[in-house]
C-alpha cells in the first residue's frame, strides 16, 4: 500500500510539473504574441511617415479627436507635422543641422521661432494657452481687434505690431524685423500670391487646418502641434487633457431632451444658422441637447441664411436661443432682439425668458472649446449659470 501511495504521489508531481510547464510557454507565447503585434501596430503607424535622409522616425504622437494632422517623433529630436491638406513641416530643434535631402514640398520650420507672424487669428489662443504670446511679434489685428488680453496688451506696449491683415501684409515690417514663421488660417488660399511673396522672403508659412475637425476637442487638440513650434509638447499634452476632462464628467449624462437653436441675424435681415454637421452643432448634442436644424446642409460652408419665416417654422418650437455675438453685437436685452423682426415675440424660447447670448471673445478662445459645450449644458440643466464661460442669458 505504501508503494502504491508513493506511485501516485509521484504521477501527481509529474502532472503538476507538465502543468506548469504548459502554463509557463502559454504565457511566453502570449506575451510574445501581444509584443508583436504592438511591434506591428507600431510598424503600421510609422508606415506613412516620411522617409527623411539622416533621421530615424521613432513613434507617432497618439490622438484622440483630431483627424487633420499626424505628428511623428524623429532622432535627434526633430518631428513632423504631416497636415491632411498636403501639407509637411519638419521641426529642427536649435542647434541640430537640416537635413540635405528632404521630400519634395516639406517645410522647414527651425526652432527657436520668436518673431511670428499670426495671421489667423484663432491662433493666437493657442500661444497663449502655452505661455508663447512672447514669441508672436506681429498680428494681422489691431490692438482693439484682439479679445485675447495679453495679446492686446502685447500690442498696446509695442512688444506685438500690426504687419497689414492676411491678406496684405507688410512684407517691408516682416523682413526687416526677421519674420521666422508666418501663421494662416486657410483663407490664405484665397489669396495665393501673399503665401508665395512670403515664401519667396524666406518666411516659412504654416496653414493651421484646425477648422476642418468635426469634433470640437479636435480642434482643440490642435495645440499639440502648437506645441511642437514652440517646443512645449509637454505642456500642449497636459494642457489638452485638462479639456477632455470637463468632457468627461458630462459624458453620463443622459440626452435632456431640450432644443437649442444657434443663430445671428445679418444685416439683410436674415437669420444665419448652422449646418448640421458644424462643430457647434456637435457641442450641442454633446452638452445634452437637440439641434433642430441638424438635417441643414451646405457644402460651401457651415452657416446658412434663410429667411425669418424659414427660421420660424423650424426655431419655434425651440426650448433655448443662443444668440452669436461674435458675428453680430451682443444682445442687451430680449427686447432688443425682437425690435429686429416682430416675429420673433412668437418664439417658445423668448416667451420662455430663455434667451442665451455669447461673448465676443468666444471665437477667439478655440483653446477652450471643452468649456463652452459646459456652458450649454449648465443652460441645459439650469446649473449655475456664475459658472458659465462664454454664455450669459439675455434679459427681458
Amino acid at each position: 500500500m505504501a508503494d502504491k501511495q508513493k506511485r501516485e504521489n509521484l504521477c501527481r508531481n509529474i502532472r503538476l510539473r507538465i502543468l506548469i510547464h504548459i502554463l509557463a510557454w502559454t504565457m511566453i507565447f502570449a506575451g510574445g504574441c501581444e509584443r508583436r503585434q504592438e511591434e506591428g501596430k507600431a510598424g503600421q503607424d510609422l508606415k506613412e511617415a516620411p522617409e527623411i535622409e539622416g533621421l530615424a522616425c521613432e513613434s507617432r504622437v497618439e490622438l484622440e479627436y483630431a483627424q487633420g494632422f499626424q505628428i511623428y517623433r524623429y532622432s535627434k529630436g526633430c518631428r513632423v507635422v504631416d497636415v491632411k491638406e498636403g501639407l509637411s513641416y519638419l521641426v529642427v530643434p536649435d542647434g541640430t543641422g537640416i537635413p540635405d535631402h528632404l521630400p519634395d514640398g516639406m517645410v522647414v520650420l527651425q526652432r527657436p521661432m520668436d518673431h511670428i507672424y499670426v495671421a489667423g487669428t484663432a491662433t493666437m489662443a493657442m500661444f497663449h494657452a502655452l505661455e508663447g504670446i512672447d514669441k508672436v511679434s506681429f498680428s494681422a489685428l489691431e490692438a482693439d481687434g484682439w479679445y485675447v488680453d495679453e495679446a492686446k496688451e502685447a500690442m498696446e506696449k509695442g512688444r506685438m505690431k500690426f504687419a497689414g491683415k492676411y491678406d496684405e501684409p507688410d512684407y517691408e515690417m516682416l523682413v526687416d524685423a526677421g519674420c521666422d514663421l508666418a501663421v494662416e488660417s486657410q483663407m490664405i488660399y484665397h489669396t495665393p500670391k501673399v503665401m508665395e511673396m512670403l515664401e519667396r522672403m524666406d518666411i516659412p508659412v504654416f496653414i493651421d487646418c484646425s477648422s476642418n475637425e468635426g469634433h470640437p476637442l479636435g480642434r482643440v487638440e490642435w495645440i499639440k502641434v502648437y506645441g511642437v513650434l514652440l517646443g512645449k509638447e509637454d505642456e500642449a499634452a497636459a494642457f489638452f487633457r485638462k479639456q477632455t476632462e470637463i468632457l468627461e464628467e458630462l459624458s453620463d449624462n443622459a440626452d435632456t431632451g431640450q432644443s437649442v437653436v444657434y443663430f445671428y441675424i445679418n444685416s439683410g435681415g436674415q437669420a444665419v444658422v448652422r449646418t448640421g454637421t458644424d462643430y457647434i452643432t456637435k457641442m450641442i448634442e454633446i452638452a445634452g441637447g437637440r439641434y433642430p436644424f441638424e438635417s441643414l446642409k451646405d457644402e460651401s460652408g457651415s452657416t446658412v441664411a434663410i429667411t425669418m419665416e424659414e427660421f420660424y417654422s423650424v426655431a419655434s418650437r425651440a426650448d433655448y436661443l443662443i444668440y452669436n455675438a461674435s458675428i453680430d453685437n451682443r444682445l442687451r436685452s430680449i427686447g432688443e432682439l425682437t425690435a429686429r423682426n416682430e416675429i420673433l415675440k412668437g418664439l417658445k424660447a423668448v416667451k420662455e425668458g430663455n434667451v442665451f447670448c455669447t461673448d465676443k471673445d468666444f471665437y477667439q478662445a478655440s483653446d477652450i472649446a471643452a468649456e463652452m459645450i459646459r456652458d450649454i449644458h449648465i443652460m441645459l440643466t439650469k446649473g449655475d449659470e456664475d459658472q458659465m464661460t462664454f454664455l450669459y442669458r439675455v434679459s427681458e
